[in-house]
């Protein structure tokens, strides 16, 4: 028999960056690494990452609740709850919360090698590290993502 993995409301892996949390809800372990998801909570006021690209996986948001702000390249994309932005590998994109209100996404990675950059972004804070963009970048290095300087 396969295992089947529940992750309640209140479990999962937690990883607070700053004002945004990331709750890892599959890590790949039960998907074969073909897929990983995870929940971010965006506070109020919040800028995502650098823009960057993926070369080796899809990126998925689905808007649970609140309004994020996509932008690929040059174009702005306000997406309120109930929209699907899926990203896929070489597309420049970033993601912030303009808003008055907290946002809360679905985020998928497919396959799952996104997770350990969460992973490594918690582990810099908690060793004292500024989470700079400039650390941002070198931690995405490790997961075949790269800057977008074309588009920074």
């Amino acid at each position: 028999m396969d295992d089947v993995s529940v992750v309640g409301p209140d479990d999962g892996e937690t990883i607070q960056l700053g004002t945004t949390r990331m709750r890892i809800l599959e890590d790949g372990s039960t998907t074969g690494h073909r897929l990983g998801i995870g929940e971010i909570t965006i506070a109020p006021h919040t800028d995502g990452p650098p823009q960057h690209r993926h070369a080796q996986h899809d990126e998925g948001f689905y808007v649970v609740s609140g309004t994020a702000r996509f932008t690929v390249g040059d174009t702005a994309y306000d997406a309120p709850a109930g929209t699907l932005v899926m990203v896929p590998p070489g597309a420049p994109h970033t993601f912030a919360n303009p808003t008055d209100e907290t946002t809360v996404m679905l985020n998928t990675f497919t396959p799952d090698l996104y997770v350990r950059y969460f992973r490594d972004l918690r582990d810099m804070i908690a060793e004292g590290r500024p989470l700079t963009p400039a650390a941002q970048i070198q931690a995405m290095s490790r997961y075949a993502t790269e800057p977008a300087t074309d588009f920074a």
